[in-house]
């Protein structure tokens, strides 16, 4: 996975899908924003590509906003398309899979 930084500046409007690009049979992260309280990364999948079944600590929110992907939580698997939103819970086994190219935004609170 190739991973870089780049916090959100503030008072500036950017276009989101711009800022991840896909890269071919690989995944690209950008975390925009990260502090004590939790992180914002933007994710682009090249199709096929995925992450291994995981859990993490915390709830974490993904908003889809390009392509289509397959999320599996707890077994049960999910189609999400551009402008669908589903929350990963903490502590719960999920994985997913990039049915197409596909850009998210996961969001994760530390609380």
């Amino acid at each position: 996975m190739k991973k870089t930084t780049c916090v959100i500046e503030k008072g500036k409007a950017f276009n989101l899908k711009s800022l991840a690009v896909y890269s071919e049979a690989s995944i690209v992260s950008r975390t925009l924003a990260e502090n004590p309280s939790g992180t914002i990364t933007l994710f682009a999948f090249d199709e096929g590509q995925g992450l291994s079944e995981h859990t993490a600590p915390y709830d974490a929110i993904v908003q889809v906003i390009e392509g289509k992907v397959e999320i599996s939580i707890a077994n049960k698997s999910h189609v999400l398309k551009e402008g669908d939103i589903i929350v990963m819970p903490a502590n719960i086994p999920h994985k997913l899979r990039a049915v197409e190219k596909f850009k998210m935004l996961l969001s994760m609170i530390k609380a």
